[in-house]
């Protein structure tokens, strides 16, 4: 009631314009016409002719006023407003929660390309609002999931240690499992919290010149106790003097993820190995292990959040961390590619810019 009110007050205000713009324009070619009829002709007009003359015109400009207004209606009408009115009521369903809204392009005489260049714009929209909405509850959805395995882990072992009958050994034992289910828990958020903020654009990477073989050898050097418990044989082949210019902190999660899924999916006594090495303008790097390795299925989907394709390990993860890689990589302008093979193991590469003017 309040939109069609709104309609009727437009074309009220419409036709006051008008019919100023016509009284006016008329009145000047009136005047104009009737002095220089008068100046030429020597015609004169009493007072009564001229005023039958401005009723007449008054009722005429009246009448013309409302032709114009109703014709300017019909065109926005068929021209504006039925566009416009179907702009609005998909945005009204799109508002409630309809995802799946599209517009149809424009067709006709006289289409205004500017509406089908809108409903293009309102398309893409709406679209990308959907695979957001897909995303957002897919996440929430995993999230839930996820956090529900160690916080169940918690309770149920935190039940147990109430028991005054257990031993001091599977005390220990329940300490030592709530410990490491609190552990994964904390990293489960640390890395949600991350990835919101690399997908949310707040985290901006800040390029600073590094020398990456030495970066790479401290986050190594961290996972010694890991590999040692394993028994792992740990081959390293890095060239010296590579310099990159990128976001130090951002590569160490690079890293750090890269040898934690290399360790961690290599059973005792395998083999995992580092490489640095210059190729033109990039640095390459290759961290490579002898593990289970991954099948062609499962490698398609390996950066998506919360993947695990060794469900045997899942225990040991989020499926978060390859995610944080793959965002990180693109973020800093790098590359990187994944060779893997059932039985013999994984190679991830990461090519990054050297930075032509550090010095080591």
């Amino acid at each position: 009631m309040k939109r069609k009110g709104n309609k009727v007050l437009q074309f009220f205000n419409r036709y006051v314009v008008f019919f100023i713009i016509i009284a006016f324009v008329i009145t000047c070619c009136l005047m104009l016409f009737v002095q220089t009829l008068m100046h030429t002709l020597g015609v004169s007009f009493t007072a009564q002719d001229l005023g039958e003359a401005a009723k007449l015109t008054f009722l005429n400009v009246m009448f013309c006023s409302l032709l114009i207004t109703l014709f300017d209606w019909i065109r926005r009408r068929l021209t504006v407003d039925r566009y416009v009115d179907r702009i609005i009521r998909a945005a009204d369903r799109l508002m409630q929660g309809d995802f799946s809204v599209r517009i149809a392009p424009i067709r006709g005489i006289g289409d205004d390309e500017h509406f089908n260049e809108i409903i293009t714009c309102f398309n893409r929209m709406a679209q990308e609002l959907a695979g957001i909405e897909t995303l957002r509850t897919d996440f929430v959805s995993n999230v839930s999931h996820e956090l529900k395995t160690p916080l169940a882990v918690i309770r149920n072992y935190a039940t147990m240690l109430a028991d005054p009958n257990i031993t001091a050994q599977e005390r220990a034992e329940y300490v030592r499992t709530i410990s490491g289910a609190s552990q994964r828990l904390s990293s489960l958020i640390t890395n949600i919290l991350r990835l919101n903020k690399l997908e949310s654009q707040s985290i901006y990477p800040k390029a600073e010149s590094y020398d990456l073989g030495e970066q790479l050898c401290a986050c190594l050097l961290e996972f010694e106790d890991a590999w040692e418990k394993k028994n792992l044989n740990i081959e390293s082949a890095i060239e010296d003097g590579i310099t990159v210019s990128t976001d130090a902190e951002l590569m160490t999660l690079v890293w750090n993820n890269l040898f934690s899924n290399a360790i961690k999916f290599t059973e005792n006594g395998g083999t995992v190995s580092l490489t640095l090495a210059s190729d033109g303008e990039d640095a390459v790097v290759s961290v490579a292990d002898s593990g289970c390795g991954i099948s062609a299925d499962v490698g398609v989907h390996i950066f998506e959040k919360f993947y695990q394709g060794d469900t045997s390990h899942s225990c040991e993860g989020n499926g978060l961390g390859l995610t944080l890689v793959k965002r990180v990589i693109d973020i800093t302008g790098s590359e990187i590619s994944v060779n893997s093979e059932v039985g013999k193991g994984t190679t991830f590469t990461v090519r990054i810019r050297r930075d032509q003017n550090g010095t080591v």
